[in-house]
Order: C-alpha cells, then sequence, then structure tokens
C-alpha cells in the first residue's frame, strides 16, 4: 500500500446525507403553500439541472432561493431533519472518520450554516468545511448568499480545490457531475461515484470507481470499516421467478442482486454459479454435487419454497455452505387449496363445471355430498396437515390423523396409531408427507385397497408419494370416488405441454404444482427466506439453516467477529483459541455448534486482528470456510 498521504474529499448532499438539503429546506418552508407541490418539484428540477452541468450553478442557486422563502429560524429545523437523514454507511462507519479525521475534508455547494452541525458529529471541524454561506435580511429571511464564494460560481469545487493547495493524493467522493469534473480537470487524483442515494449516469459513466455505499470506498483504500467485506461485490442470483419482493428486500440491504426467470440445467448452472456467493432457487432447479464443487465462492442456498430435496445437502454441508428453505411461508395457501379441493370433490363440482361447459344441463344431487359430518383422515401432521386439521374441524367435519412421529392434537383432531385404522374409517383421504426418498410410493395398490369404498383422495405432497397406476385403476373401477392432485412422479421444467395417465378421468382436479402458488404466499417466502439470508450474511446467524448447526448471536458494537465452519474432529476449537491468545487478542463472546460432520464457531474480539492472524486461523487444520465478518 502507498504511504502517500492521501486527502478524501467528501460532498455532502446525497452523499453524507441522503437528500438534497435545499429540497428538505422547501418541505419546511412551504409547509403550509397551497403550491407546495408544484414549487418542490421545481426546486427538485433545478437542483438536477445545476448538479449535472446543464445550467451553471450560479443559476441554480438564485432560483432555488428565491423560490424557497426561507428563514434564519428554519434552519434549526433543517439541521434536525438533516441528522435523521445520514447516509446509512456514513453513519455506521463513524470509526473512519474518527481515526482519520485531519485527512478528511468536506467541499460542498450547500452552506456552511446547516452542514457544519451535521458533519460536527463526524469529526470534521467547521475549518476544513468549505460550502457557501447565506445572506440575511434584518428579519432573517433568507435573501442571498456571498457570491465572492468561488463554490457559489460554475465549476467552483475545481477552484476551491486549487486554492486548498492540498500536499498528496486527492480522492473526491460525490453524486454529481461538480464533483467528477474535479478529476477531469486534474485537481483531484480519483474520483468515486457514489451512488447510496442517488445514481446519476452523467456522473458514473466517467468515474475511476463506483462506490455504492461507504463500505465499498474504504474497502477499494483498504481503510478500517464496519463490514470487511463490501455487501455490494457479493453476488446474489435468485432464479425460477422468485418473487420481485426478494430482489428488492436484498438489493436494499445492499447485495449485488441478479434474477433469472426460469430453473437452469446443470451444465447453465455450473457455469453461471462461479462467482456466485448466494443462490437463490424454488423446486425445478438441481443443486447437485457437480454443481457445488465448481462454486467457488457459494456460502448460501436458499429454497424458495418448502422441499431440500432438489439441493445435495451433504455436498454443501461438506463445503461449508448453509442451506435455507421456506417451511412455513406457504402453509395456507396449501391448507385453503386442500379444503377447497375436498369440498369441489364430495360435491362433483368439476363434473358439473365439465357438462355445462359442453353444453349440458344435468341438475342432479347423485354423488354430491356434504362435507359436515364426514370423516376427514389427515396422513402426516406437520405444519399443514395441522393447520389443515383446525380448518376442517370448522367446516364441523371429523379429524382424524396419522403421523410416524408422535404429534399433539389440535383441537378436537383423533391420533390414530396405524395407517389401515385411518384409511379404513376416512371419507377423505389427503397426503401431506415430506420429499424423503423413503416415501417413494409410499401409497399405492396396499393402501388403496384399505380405503373406505367411494372415498376421495386428495394428493398436495410429492408426486411420487402415490403410485399413479394404482390409483387410475383405483379411479376406473370406482374403488376411489374422486381425487385432486397437484403434484406428479415428473414435472417439466418449465411451463408447456405435459401427460399424466390421471387426465380425461372424471371427478379428477389436476393442477400444475400449483398448491403454495398464492401471491401471498410468494410475498411470504420473498420476506422470510431473504431475511435468513442477511441473517447470515450479516451476523453468521444459522437459525432454521436445514442442514447446519444452528447458532445465532447479536450484532456486537466495537466488537470484531469472524465465522469458522470446520470438519467436527476434535482439536479445532483448541487451535482457534491457542492461535488468538498467542495475539493477546481478547475473547467477548464465542459460540460453537456442531453436529457429527461439522463444526460452526462465531467468535467475537475485542479489537482488530491483522491479516497474519487470519491467515492463521484459515490454516487451522480441519477448517473448511473461514470469513471476516467485520
Amino acid at each position: 500500500m502507498s504511504t502517500e498521504k492521501r486527502n478524501y474529499i467528501f460532498d455532502f448532499d446525497s452523499t453524507l446525507t441522503k437528500v438534497e438539503a435545499l429540497d428538505v429546506l422547501a418541505e419546511i418552508t412551504l409547509q403550509n403553500n397551497p403550491k407546495k407541490k408544484e414549487i418542490i418539484q421545481e426546486i427538485i428540477d433545478i437542483t438536477n439541472l445545476g448538479i449535472d452541468g446543464e445550467i451553471s450553478f450560479t443559476e441554480s442557486l438564485e432560483r432555488r432561493i428565491k423560490l424557497l422563502k426561507a428563514n434564519k429560524a428554519d434552519l434549526k429545523d433543517l439541521v434536525v431533519a438533516l441528522k435523521k437523514q445520514v447516509s446509512n454507511s456514513i453513519e455506521s462507519n463513524k470509526e473512519f472518520f474518527e481515526e482519520f479525521a485531519d485527512d478528511i475534508y468536506v467541499i460542498s455547494c450547500g452552506f456552511k450554516e446547516f452542514i457544519d452541525p451535521i458533519v460536527k458529529e463526524y469529526n470534521i471541524p467547521s475549518e476544513r468545511v468549505y460550502a457557501n454561506t447565506f445572506e440575511f435580511a434584518e428579519d432573517g429571511e433568507i435573501i442571498g448568499f456571498d457570491e465572492e464564494n468561488v463554490l457559489s460560481k460554475h465549476n467552483g469545487k475545481i477552484q476551491c480545490l486549487k486554492d486548498m493547495n492540498l500536499d498528496g493524493e486527492i480522492q473526491v467522493i460525490g453524486d454529481g457531475y461538480s464533483d467528477y469534473v474535479t478529476r477531469e480537470a486534474g485537481v483531484a487524483d480519483t474520483f468515486f461515484a457514489y451512488t447510496e442515494n442517488v445514481s446519476r449516469d452523467k456522473t458514473t459513466e466517467n468515474a475511476d470507481h463506483i462506490a455504492p455505499n461507504l463500505d465499498e470506498f474504504l474497502y477499494v483504500n483498504n481503510l478500517p470499516r464496519n463490514i470487511s467485506y463490501p455487501k455490494n461485490r457479493i453476488k446474489i442470483l435468485l432464479l425460477e421467478n422468485v418473487h420481485s419482493d426478494a430482489f428488492t428486500k436484498l438489493s436494499k440491504d445492499g447485495f449485488s442482486v441478479e434474477t433469472v426467470s426460469k430453473s437452469l440445467s446443470e451444465d447453465e448452472l455450473i457455469e453461471k454459479i462461479k462467482d456466485v456467493h448466494v443462490l437463490g432457487i424454488r423446486s425445478k432447479t438441481n443443486v447437485t454435487k457437480k454443481v457445488v464443487a465448481a462454486a467457488e465462492k457459494l456460502m448460501v442456498v436458499s429454497a424458495f419454497c418448502i422441499g431440500t430435496k432438489q439441493i445435495d445437502l451433504e455436498a454443501c454441508k461438506e463445503k461449508g455452505i448453509v442451506v435455507f428453505n421456506a417451511p412455513y411461508s406457504n402453509t395456507r395457501s396449501v391448507v385453503e387449496l386442500a379444503i377447497g379441493e375436498i369440498i369441489m370433490l364430495m360435491r362433483s363440482v368439476f363434473q358439473r363445471s365439465t357438462e355445462i361447459h359442453n353444453g349440458q344441463w344435468n341438475k342432479t344431487a347423485e354423488g354430491s355430498r356434504e362435507v359436515r359430518g364426514k370423516k376427514l383422515g389427515i396422513v402426516g401432521y406437520g405444519n399443514i396437515g395441522s393447520q389443515l386439521s383446525i380448518l376442517a374441524e370448522a367446516l364441523g367435519m371429523d379429524v382424524y390423523y396419522y403421523d410416524v412421529e408422535d404429534k399433539l392434537a389440535l383441537g378436537n383432531a383423533t391420533k390414530v396409531d396405524e395407517l389401515s385404522e385411518l384409511l379404513a374409517i376416512s371419507d377423505v383421504v389427503t397426503l401431506h408427507v415430506d420429499d424423503n426418498a423413503a416415501n417413494k410410493n409410499f401409497f399405492g395398490k396396499k393402501e388403496i385397497s384399505q380405503m373406505k369404498d367411494g372415498a376421495f383422495l386428495v394428493n398436495l405432497s410429492r408426486g411420487f408419494v402415490v403410485d399413479i397406476q394404482a390409483l387410475v385403476a383405483a379411479l376406473k373401477s370406482g374403488k376411489i370416488a374422486g381425487t385432486a392432485v397437484d403434484v406428479y412422479p415428473e414435472e417439466p421444467r418449465k411451463n408447456g405441454e405435459f401427460f399424466t395417465d390421471l387426465k380425461g378421468l372424471p371427478n379428477v382436479i389436476l393442477t400444475p404444482h400449483v398448491g403454495g402458488s398464492t401471491e401471498e404466499a410468494q410475498r411470504d417466502i420473498a420476506d422470510f427466506v431473504p431475511s435468513k439470508i442477511m441473517a447470515y450474511m450479516n451476523s453468521g446467524n444459522t437459525v432454521d439453516a436445514v442442514n447446519f448447526p444452528n447458532i445465532r448471536l447479536p450484532r456486537q458494537t466495537n466488537a470484531h467477529r469472524f465465522l469458522h465452519i470446520h470438519k467436527n474432529v476434535p482439536g479445532v476449537m483448541a487451535k482457534i483459541n491457542k492461535i488468538l491468545a498467542k495475539y493477546d487478542l481478547n475473547i467477548t463472546g464465542q459460540y460453537l455448534s456442531t453436529d457429527p460432520k461439522v463444526g460452526y464457531v462465531i467468535t467475537d474480539l475485542d479489537k482488530e486482528y491483522n491479516k497474519e492472524v487470519i491467515e492463521k486461523l484459515r490454516n487451522v487444520a480441519g477448517t473448511i470456510k473461514f470469513r471476516v465478518l467485520y
């Protein structure tokens, strides 16, 4: 790293703060003006014209001050408002401003009257703030500005920097064209286009670096920062048309997110995943051992659905890749479809509907029954089965359930110890078993024969659970009076033609795996799964991971955290702590959790550790993954 002195020149509006201060002042001064909306828009337009260099800055300033009709007294309210609008990554990196106070300046075309009180809290004194100053009338009305100040003039920042005559390298950080021109004019050595709050094409297209946050700027300069690796460098790939809320939530948190509307084949995914840190999929993309081996940077795989059968969980674990899913988010959607299908099957709704569509009127009560008082047999009493139990009981059904695990009954549901016993008494059987490979053809000829004659079957679980040929035979013979199927042994990877032997049979409801596909469920999943991703990437928390020891530790302030994933062999923790003791690093918090194959430890230290320590921790025998978080 160069030992040459560096000077860091920050813009104020839309850089140190999220907003343009004069726009906020307009909100205050025009509060009761009936034309407030139009005037504020005019001020914003003038601001942007000046920032982009379309009009001279002097003209921009004059026109805005006239429209503001502000008073000195309004500036107190403005300062209060601006203190709440400091840019997020600026606020979270206060240590940088304290440690490098002598090298930091603010050059702004804004006004010292409101800039000084804000930056003072970041250890930047008034003498290192170069900005305009207001002119006031006797009654305090803002009537103009000091026109002798170079910053009130076109390209004033160039002249200001020249006049400052700073020694060493000069780096300018700002969002506007007036910041970039300092680099173009040669008075700044490097220009960072700061895009955390606003991105302007004219500013970014010629920048030396684009900084979506201060962490990126600090990372490039190898300066102390709140997080070790900027989030904008962490790449997230979302496949299969995951709900747009997931993209919004993860992008807003600072990650670089790419979306692809379809699933990818193994070869396509291997090519795409090389520089991806987080992968989000639904049920159609297979994360195989080959894919995992090719994913050099992958830290998380997230299934935006319940099942994880499409992911090689062991391969992920062995490579230190945490897997999350959404086990609860679409429960209600599946349950409501099950209730609807039970009613429609028992009322022969689809048959009557098909007849009407074909121009046939067939008003009859034959084969049409109420669900009230009927026996519902639920196979699998997990999240979906148990919630279905409650709703079915509310409809007046007698609920019985069977589960291989001992599950507590909800409401008045009755637990049945043998599947055959449940099948013999149920008017409707609904399947809610998991995607365990051992459940293939779990429900076949034998189980169908144990059902009541004329009973109904609903399968919203997994396609391979039911022997389709046995089900077809039972429907044709009348053993089963009707069925609703949402899942199939083999499903296409994309929308298009599809065939099943169940096609065309009477009183059969067929849907294309849409049990959890409601707008509400997809929104809930797009909230739940990104929260798990962010909790792990930001804090190291693995609560609800399906293949990993679960750890949750609150974020610490004034501490440094590392995450260590290792093979579960004796002595690893002793080696880690021996290294920390050798370098006099005090542990303020540490938590280890293991399963038979891997151990995962989060360690918080009271002071920063150098590259030598990091290398030694990374090279501890048995290490799978090591990451410095902050």
